[in-house]
């Protein structure tokens, strides 16, 4: 556990959560065998390209206003609960629609004993509309216009999307076809060798 402890204090997050983000990634270690929440080899490679990545984004989330955030398609938790045990003024519900990882964020919640967590077992197109300040994701998919359709279906009216991305360059183009305000922030993401950006959609 190394590296998290170093990755939050680089995050300059308070080190009282460790306890609660050490359960997290023994829950993800235990079920990740059966339920196939995330491809990991090691420890380690968890730690940082998925609980320090997360944590990566709190601090810009932090800024905006507004307590209910939305993260589409959560999976294993991802984002959500990383920035829920750090964001603890904001209301996070988990939408994930594979029963399988539903249940284990469901599990989550309970061990965790996380009262700002909501899980929602269904497609995002089906949740209901305009309710969230912020609703995030971390996209590995590009971002297309049905997707963000379904993401700003969600917003409360000056809602923002923002969405965990990568390199610069595929980011530029991805949002090329985009007409709404937005805008690139670049994060660092501790122990992480590679470009990592927030794009910040306005409603």
């Amino acid at each position: 556990m190394d590296k998290l402890i170093k990755g939050i204090e680089r995050l300059g997050i308070d080190k009282r959560i460790l306890p609660l983000l050490k359960k997290y990634i023994e829950e993800i270690e235990l079920f990740n065998p059966v339920y196939k929440l995330i491809r990991v080899r090691e420890r380690d490679e968890l730690i940082v390209k998925h609980i320090l990545d997360s944590l990566s984004g709190a601090a810009l989330m932090s800024r905006y206003s507004g307590s209910l955030v939305a993260d589409v398609g959560s999976g294993a938790g991802l984002p959500g609960i990383p920035l829920a045990i750090v964001l603890t003024d904001k209301v996070f519900t988990l939408i994930e629609r594979n029963g399988r990882r539903a249940s284990f964020l469901r599990d989550v919640q309970a061990v965790l004993r996380l009262p700002n967590v909501v899980i929602e077992e269904r497609e995002a197109e089906i949740s209901t509309p305009g309710v969230f300040d912020v609703v995030t994701f971390r996209a590995f998919s590009p971002i297309s216009l049905e997707s963000l359709k379904i993401m700003r279906r969600l917003l409360k009216p000056g809602g923002v999307v923002m969405a965990y991305k990568g390199r610069r360059d595929v980011i530029l183009n991805e949002m090329s076809v985009v007409e709404m305000e937005w805008k690139m922030v670049p994060i660092q993401s501790p122990f992480l060798n590679e470009e990592r950006h927030i794009v910040v959609i306005h409603s």
